[in-house]
C-alpha cells in the first residue's frame, strides 16, 4: 500500500521491534529533493519508512494550509540505495503532506516523523517560517514525535536540488537522533527536536542541546512590488545567546539540537502577569 523500505515492502511479522517501527519522512524542498533521498537512506535501517512530501518546492511555507492546494496524491518510484521505493507526492504544503501521510496513507499511527534533510539551516526566530519545522509541528499536533533536520548551506542552494551538496554528515545525525527518539520517550513539552548541522560537519562533529535564538538570522532586503525580498545572513555577536542554535552553528561549529514545544505560551508567571494587566488602567 504505502512506501516502505526493503523494496517498498512492509516488514513481515516476527521481525525485530526496531524493524517494526514506522517512520514518516517528508521534506519541504519537495519529493524530488536529494535531501529526502539522503534521509530515506539514513532511516532505512531503523524501520519501515513512508515517504510523503510536497509535489513542488515549498520552502518557507511554515505550517501553512493553503486553500488553493489541490491535495492530489500521486505515487512515484525513487531509488534509495540499491532499491526502488514507492513514494508519495502531495499537491500541497509540507503540513498538508503530513496530514495526508497520517490520515490517509499510513496503516497505523507512525512512531516518528522526520522532516528533512533541508537545504539550509533553520535557526533563530525565523523557525516559524520554516516548512521543515512546520511539517514537524504538524506531526506533533497528532502527538507524533518529530525530528526536523537541516544542513547549513550557502543561500544559493536553498531553492535548489543541487547534487553538489554533501549530505553525509547530516545523514549520520539524522540516523543518530531518529534512533534516539525511537528508543527514548521525550519529556513533556518536548514535541519536536530541531537539528541543524554545520556545513563543515563530519560524523565526528560534536553536538549540543541549544535554545532557539531570539535573533533574526535571515534578514530580508531589496523588497519591491514585483519580487519577493532577497535574504542575507546577519548575526549580532554582541547580543547572541551563548547557548543558542545560532551560536552552535556559527561560532562553535557543532550540531545544534533544539527541543521545541507546541506550547507557545510565554514562560512567565500567568497570575503575576494578569495582576500587572489588571493594575494598568481599567
Amino acid at each position: 500500500m504505502c512506501g516502505a523500505c526493503s523494496g517498498g515492502r512492509w516488514y513481515d511479522e516476527g521481525m525485530s521491534e526496531r524493524q517494526d517501527k514506522l517512520i514518516v519522512l517528508t521534506n519541504d524542498d519537495g519529493v524530488d529533493s536529494p535531501g529526502i533521498i539522503a534521509a530515506a537512506s539514513a532511516l532505512a535501517p531503523l524501520g519501515s519508512v513512508l515517504v510523503v512530501a510536497p509535489r513542488e518546492q515549498q520552502t518557507s511555507s511554515g505550517r501553512s494550509m493553503p486553500p488553493s492546494a489541490d491535495g492530489v496524491v500521486n505515487t512515484m518510484r525513487k531509488r534509495v540505495n540499491s532499491e526502488y521505493w514507492d513514494v508519495y507526492a502531495v499537491g500541497g504544503s509540507p503540513a498538508q503532506a503530513v496530514q495526508r501521510a497520517v490520515l490517509l496513507l499510513s496503516p497505523r499511527p507512525p512512531d516518528l516523523l522526520v522532516s528533512g534533510i533541508n537545504y539550509g539551516e533553520n535557526v533563530g526566530n525565523g523557525v516559524t517560517i520554516s516548512g521543515t519545522v512546520g511539517a514537524a509541528l504538524e506531526a506533533a499536533s497528532f502527538n507524533i514525535p518529530a525530528l526536523a533536520v537541516s544542513l547549513e548551506t550557502d543561500i544559493s542552494y536553498h531553492l535548489s536540488h543541487s547534487k553538489e551538496v554533501d549530505f553525509t554528515a547530516a545523514m549520520h545525525f539524522t540516523h543518530l537522533f531518529a534512533e534516539k527518539m525511537l528508543s527514548l520517550a521525550c519529556p513533556h513539552d518536548v514535541d519536536v527536536l530541531k537539528v541543524d548541522v554545520p556545513s563543515n560537519a563530519t560524523i565526528e562533529t560534536d553536538w549540543r542541546v541549544t535554545r532557539q535564538s531570539r535573533q533574526n538570522y535571515w534578514i530580508p532586503f531589496n523588497l519591491n512590488e514585483k519580487e519577493g525580498p532577497q535574504l542575507r545572513k546577519e548575526i549580532d555577536y554582541d547580543t547572541l545567546e551563548m547557548d543558542s542554535d545560532i551560536s552552535a552553528i556559527s561560532e562553535l561549529r557543532v550540531v545544534s539540537v533544539t527541543p521545541i514545544s507546541m506550547d507557545l505560551t510565554s514562560r512567565v508567571s500567568l497570575p503575576d502577569f494578569e495582576q500587572r494587566l489588571r493594575r494598568h488602567g481599567r
